[in-house]
This record gives C-alpha cells, sequence and structure tokens, in this order.
C-alpha cells in the first residue's frame, strides 16, 4: 500500500505525538488524515473477545464515530478490528496504528479492513519505513502513538496480563483519561478492566460517559425511546433495550408467534434497527 512520510510538526491532527515518549520526528501515512485535530479515542482491548466484549466495542465505536469522535486502534484481530468496522459502519473516521511498514497490512485477515479504512477517508499510521516486517516488539512500542493520538483510552475486554495494558500504561504517563467497561466478575476477559476500576479508572456504560469529559459539546440529549414501525417490533426493541439479546428468550418473553416474531426481528434488521451477533444474539444498532 502506498504511504507518504509526514512530519509531525506540519499536520496538527499529529500534534499529540511530539508529547510521547522517544517521539518519531515523522511517520508514514497512507490514507487522509483530519485536516485539524478533532475529538480522539482510543478503544483497545483482547485479540478473542468474548460477545459481550464484540457488542460493548462495537456500540460504543459506532456511537462516537457517529458523533463525530475519530476511533483509534491498532487494526489487530478481536476488538481493534471491531473499532475499526464500527466506525466504518457509522460514516465516521477511523486511524489504524500499525507496528510494520504501510506496503504490508498486518494481520493478513485485516488486510481487506485496512483497504476499507484508507478508501473510507481514513488512514493507516506507522513510524516504520516500507518493508519493516511485523516484530513482536514493535507492537509493545506502538502502543504510545496509539495512546498518545488519542485523547482518551477505552479498554473494552482484557485479561490480568495483556499487551492491552501497556495502552493504558503508556495512557496514564501522558495524561490521558482512561475509561473502562465493566465486565462479569467471573469472566478472565473482565479480569483486566474491572482491576483498572478499582484503580481509579472511569466507568464507560456508554458513549456519553467518555463525551462528557472527553468532548461535552458533542454531548446530545436524553436518547429517544426505541420504537418499531408497528407492536411487534417496538416490543423486540424494548426486550433488547432492557438486556435479552438471545433470539430464543426473545421470541419467549415477546409472546410473539413465531411466524410474527420471525418477521419482526427479519424487518427491525433489514431496516437498521437491530444487528445480528453470533450465537443467536442480537443488539440494537
Amino acid at each position: 500500500m502506498e504511504s507518504k512520510l509526514h512530519l509531525l510538526a506540519t499536520e496538527p491532527y499529529l500534534s499529540p505525538l511530539g508529547e510521547v515518549v522517544k517521539a518519531p520526528a515523522s511517520v508514514y501515512i497512507a490514507g487522509k488524515l483530519p485536516l485539524t485535530r478533532l475529538p480522539s479515542v482510543a478503544i483497545v482491548g483482547t485479540r478473542r473477545p468474548t460477545p459481550y466484549g464484540k457488542e460493548v466495542t462495537y456500540k460504543l465505536a459506532y456511537d462516537l464515530a457517529q458523533r463525530g469522535v475519530v476511533i483509534i486502534s491498532g487494526l489487530a484481530l478481536g476488538v481493534d478490528a471491531i473499532a475499526h468496522q464500527a466506525a466504518l459502519d457509522a460514516s465516521g473516521a477511523t486511524i489504524a496504528v500499525l507496528g510494520n511498514g504501510l506496503d504490508h497490512i498486518y494481520p493478513s485477515r485485516n488486510q481487506q479492513l485496512g483497504k476499507q479504512i484508507v478508501k473510507k477517508g481514513g488512514a493507516l499510521l506507522s513510524e516504520y519505513p516500507p518493508g519493516m516486517p511485523a516484530l513482536a516488539h514493535h507492537f509493545l512500542a506502538r502502543n504510545r502513538l496509539v495512546s498518545g493520538l488519542a485523547d482518551a483510552v477505552i479498554v473494552t475486554e482484557a485479561a490480568a496480563r495483556s499487551g492491552t495494558l501497556s495502552t493504558v500504561n503508556h495512557a496514564l504517563e501522558q495524561g490521558k483519561e482512561v475509561f473502562v467497561v465493566p465486565g462479569n466478575i467471573t469472566s478472565l476477559l473482565s479480569v483486566g478492566p474491572n482491576r483498572l476500576l478499582q484503580q481509579g479508572a472511569h466507568p464507560a456504560l456508554s458513549a456519553d460517559d467518555i463525551l462528557g469529559i472527553v468532548a461535552p459539546h458533542l454531548l446530545k440529549g436524553a436518547t429517544e425511546p426505541v420504537i418499531g414501525s408497528n407492536p411487534s417490533e417496538t416490543r423486540i426493541l424494548k426486550l433488547i433495550q432492557s438486556g435479552i439479546r438471545n433470539g430464543d428468550q426473545l421470541q419467549e418473553q415477546s409472546k410473539l408467534e413465531a411466524s410474527e416474531f420471525s418477521q419482526a426481528l427479519t424487518m427491525l434488521e433489514i431496516n437498521g434497527d437491530i444487528r445480528a451477533l453470533s450465537g443467536n444474539q442480537w443488539t440494537i444498532r
């Protein structure tokens, strides 16, 4: 992928990178950066998120991107890729910071996602020149750029010992806000976030929690109640909003006939009101 060398001093959006440890004088960019500094958050976490982790990562990234926040991550499998994809789906801006040269997108499974980021007006960024392979220590080093480029870091799911916590440590050293999504105390992938909460990180329950600190001017009024195009759709939407995600449970508690439930669910998905997750799970878009 074609990339160009950009001096930090000549790119207003990159100005925070000048304050990171061992700040690069320039970085390679494929795609387009915002012309000015915009509210930006980094969303990071495990490469193997649970269905819960996938859902909350997508929702936070989508809602923030839709409100004009730039979503930053590392294009890794799992949480990173979900955050980038959600930003694209919201027609928002997203930037991926890589640990290798931009002539090769790593990991290979995310090549198409990387190309879509560039095609849809986002950017890939790296301090490494073309031809530089993806080496293990590069990823730890690039984490300081992920947090450095953002106004805040959000952790959705991470184990107790995780590379994600490297990004958090960099964020704290850089004076950035840290938000975490509370998780089930029996889940190994919620140990990291829950411990960060104990240590004083901000709980992230919705996009408004982040915007209230990072970009108050982007806050909107109270969320409107969910309403479908008919009573059956509205009933399903309210159940999903209440926390019920499983398709079988939704049908049971909606008390709708199977055919009526299936038709309402299909129309909600077609109209973009809900989104299918794995394992017959559903979430509001």
